[in-house]
């Protein structure tokens, strides 16, 4: 996901670029001059901004079939962890088998009896509501910015176009450590720190304890990921046991007065190991199945939806295939939602794991740093910088 010779926005903008600007603009009876609220404490979902626009061949479609939805949720892999702790030996190798199956034919799964209380997931659910009922003005408070990437936000990018959607991140064990710069020739490392609204004391212990629960759910299904390569269950515990780049997001897609021009996420893969999602009750989020069809994940209000990430997809040498997903909304409810993102530290030179490969099966990535990877990610969440995300394809060799 190398993203040289980016423009900033306004700097050597292509004809093409502004003429696709001046057609969002005319859809929308839009003048230049009446479109910017990241300054303001007015809410920037109150009307439709151009800025929200996806192209059109990304736009979400209603062609989705009732048939067809409700035969990809009826195979959507539901696997029950509540077997896990048993020392039966057949119980775990079943439990592996269905996970390996689950991340080959698939690519995300859904997990019941997983161990998270659920008073702890009403309280996060509560406490969420009552944040995003906050006032804009007042969530600005905490504020997240280039400088620290842990906060409130409302404008954030995915494929250089705005999310519907507004969110408040926070790291587990209230630090995420990333290297300073992009450039590979930095050693330097900064630590941001969680920020808390003083305006909701409630929110701070509510969300530590659903990080921590979620966290330890994290570890058990990356054992059992790890395992069903055949591999010993911890053999990559500790790219992750000092880690301090994975991340809790809480979401919030307001209802939306044209959902049919944008996207609460634009189609994306996720820079993670794995994603521990709890969806509401609320659909939005869709899945691209192999066909190349956008399918709606109903919620399961028991369930937590996994998906397989980009390093899970470098660790198994593709073995396993990180997920192109996306979030729909609606002009009449709103919808939230909170992911747990689960990464390696900083540190780790990340490669597909040595035992998995040979003669016959040569290395498909070349070793890239995790860290620097993920700070261009997260460098480009806050400006467009003219080009896609970095993408692990780009250390992606020809076998």
């Amino acid at each position: 996901m190398v993203a040289e010779g980016a423009h900033l926005p306004g700097q050597h903008c292509s004809v093409s670029a502004q003429e696709e600007q001046k057609e969002k603009e005319a859809i929308l009876g839009l003048d230049s001059d009446d479109r910017e609220f990241s300054d303001s404490n007015l809410n920037p979902f109150e009307r439709f901004d151009a800025s929200f626009i996806v192209p059109p061949e990304h736009r979400p479609s209603r062609r989705l079939t009732t048939r067809s939805s409700d035969s990809f949720a009826r195979h959507i892999p539901v696997i029950d962890l509540a077997s896990f702790a048993f020392s039966k030996t057949y119980e775990r190798e079943s439990l592996v088998l269905q996970v390996g199956r689950a991340c080959e034919e698939w690519g995300f799964f859904q997990v019941i009896n997983h161990g998270v209380p659920q008073n702890v997931v009403q309280g996060l659910k509560d406490e969420a509501k009552k944040f995003f009922d906050t006032p804009r003005a007042m969530k600005l408070q905490v504020k997240r910015t280039a400088d620290n990437p842990l906060g409130f936000n409302d404008g954030e990018l995915t494929k250089n176009v705005r999310d519907w959607k507004e969110i408040y991140d926070m790291a587990p064990g209230g630090s995420l450590e990333l290297p300073a710069k992009f450039d590979a020739d930095d050693p330097g490392s900064v630590i941001h720190r969680n920020q808390w609204p003083s305006f909701l004391p409630s929110l701070r212990r509510a969300c530590e304890d659903y990080m921590e629960a979620v966290e330890k759910l994290a570890f058990t299904l990356l054992e059992l990921m790890v395992e069903s390569l055949g591999l010993p269950p911890c053999r990559t515990h500790k790219h992750f046991e000092s880690s301090r780049t994975s991340l809790f997001r809480m979401n919030h897609y307001p209802v939306c007065p044209a959902p049919e021009l944008a996207l609460g996420v634009s189609r994306h893969k996720d820079s993670v190991a794995l994603t521990i999602l709890l969806q509401g009750d609320v659909e939005g989020l869709e899945v691209k199945s192999k066909d190349g069809e956008w399918i709606i994940v109903k919620p399961n209000p028991d369930a937590f939806v996994i998906n397989v990430g980009d390093v899970m997809q470098v660790y198994s040498n593709d073995k396993y295939q990180s997920i192109e997903h996306r979030v729909v909304v609606n002009k009449n409810v709103e919808r939230y939602s909170f992911p747990f993102f689960f990464r390696p530290a900083h540190w780790v030179d990340l490669c597909p794991i040595p035992e998995l490969t040979s003669d016959q099966c040569l290395p498909k990535y070349q070793p890239f740093k995790w860290g620097k990877y993920l700070r261009r990610r997260f460098d480009s969440n806050y400006k467009d910088l003219g080009v896609p995300n970095l993408q692990i394809s780009h250390y992606r060799v020809n076998v």
